[in-house]
């Protein structure tokens, strides 16, 4: 009976934290259109509370990176031993295009965020992306 054949660690910690990355970055798009607004926090408001919104907004980012970092690393472990058929492999990627080219046409339309909080809030979104998708990969690696 032959062994079960696996990525090397490292090729799967660093397509999971890419994947969560590009996930983080097309999530902050698409929930700038809902007034979810990262850069909330860097607005000056009455009183110095946060806003809620602001706070729903790193959650599901967050979320997001975690979870695609999480499940990215685990279908790459189950995908090359082949215990996922061709068509889902298929079904997954072309499921994964569509929300990144969803993201794509969201963010060609014009923005109201102001440029200074948004740069600030993409380079945010990046960071905690690269670090909750590795976080989610590490621990789904670390389970098998």
């Amino acid at each position: 009976m032959a062994d079960a054949t696996y990525f090397p660690r490292h090729i799967i910690l660093a397509a999971a934290t890419i994947f969560g990355v590009l996930l983080a970055l097309a999530v902050h798009i698409l929930i700038q259109r809902f007034n979810l607004n990262l850069g909330d926090l860097w607005q000056p408001n009455a009183g110095g509370m946060i806003p809620a919104t602001a706070a729903v907004a790193w959650w599901l980012l967050a979320a997001a990176s975690f979870v695609a970092g999480y499940f990215t690393s685990k279908l790459m472990g189950d995908s090359v031993s082949g215990k996922i058929s061709l068509h889902m492999r298929q079904l997954l990627a072309g499921i994964a295009v569509l929300m990144l080219a969803t993201a794509g046409q969201a963010a060609s339309a014009p923005s109201a965020v102001p440029s200074l909080s948004g740069v600030l809030a993409g380079v945010a979104a990046l960071c905690i992306g690269a670090v909750m998708a590795f976080c989610g990969a590490h621990f789904a690696l670390r389970r098998v």
